[in-house]
């Protein structure tokens, strides 16, 4: 069989996602054949012998995939381990038979829809930063936001590392004289985004909650419950990876095409720093 990056066996394996498998293996934790691999290595898995943290990994190439929708309640954390010992979302899909991880993360006070999957090529598609799928969130802040932060949100703002967030969509729910509740629409997955976002504009988050990514919906899950993917939720899911990348090429392309053009000053023909001037005749 031809040669595969043990990052990607890793990953289609669900001990993890291909990023997450990138740092274990720089750390040092995966060897092939009681070797210490590199990032990029590769393996023949029908031949070699794989072992992380000392565990040896059977690679199973009939494993049934799952694509479950999980309702992470408030006080667990999205990761595979933890060594605080606090309670993980793994905890909440224990009976299901196959090594399983999150897609994305919500953070320990955050609540609400999670994807969960034991596909690591999924997995990989659902979080690249290309994707842009779309995730609604019901956020209440504090005190009550006024319109200019509401603006300012939507339009993007710089948060505490110096980055600036992508323009979102922001729905007022309610509006009280102590709080607001807004639903927001983001198309990326910065770390603690929203929460980071309200902060940078004098907002407190008091509840945050996931109710859709993409045409997946929260639905009547009850906190801790989860289900599988219906084919279309799939679907949806994927064409929505795919239109992000191709959008994602094509402006790539375009910017691509603009850079000589900007680098010359002008048309073709005119030196740089040089308008083209034609002389009057005599």
């Amino acid at each position: 069989m031809a040669l595969e990056r043990i990052q990607k066996i890793m990953s289609e394996q669900g001990l993890c996602s291909r990023r997450a498998a990138e740092q274990i293996i720089a750390e040092g934790r995966v060897k092939v054949n009681g070797h210490v691999a590199g990032v990029g290595d590769k393996m023949d898995p029908d031949r070699d012998v794989l072992h992380v943290d000392g565990e040896r990994i059977y690679i199973n190439k009939e494993q049934k995939l799952y694509y479950l929708a999980l309702y992470k309640p408030r006080g667990y954390v999205t990761t595979v381990s933890d060594e605080l010992g606090r309670r993980t979302v793994m905890d909440l899909v224990a009976d299901v038979p196959a090594r399983l991880y999150p897609v994305g993360r919500l953070d320990k006070d955050s609540e609400g829809l999670l994807l969960m999957t034991n596909d690591g090529a999924f997995a990989n598609a659902m979080m690249h930063p290309s994707g842009g799928i779309s995730k609604l969130y019901r956020v209440t802040v504090q005190p009550r936001a006024t319109e200019q932060q509401v603006l300012k949100l939507s339009a993007g703002v710089v948060l505490d590392d110096g980055t600036k967030t992508l323009p979102c969509t922001i729905n007022v729910v309610v509006d009280e004289p102590a709080r607001t509740v807004m639903e927001i629409t983001l198309k990326e997955g910065k770390n603690r985004e929203i929460r980071r976002m309200c902060e940078a504009v004098g907002l407190e988050v008091v509840r945050l909650k996931r109710n859709a990514e993409g045409v997946v919906k929260l639905g009547m899950l009850k906190p801790g419950e989860y289900r599988e993917l219906t084919k279309q939720e799939l679907a949806g899911l994927r064409a929505a990876a795919a239109k992000g990348r191709a959008q994602t090429r094509s402006a790539a392309a375009a910017a691509k095409t603009a850079a000589p053009r900007a680098k010359t000053g002008g048309p073709l023909g005119a030196k740089r720093g040089k308008p083209l001037v034609k002389k009057p005749t005599k």
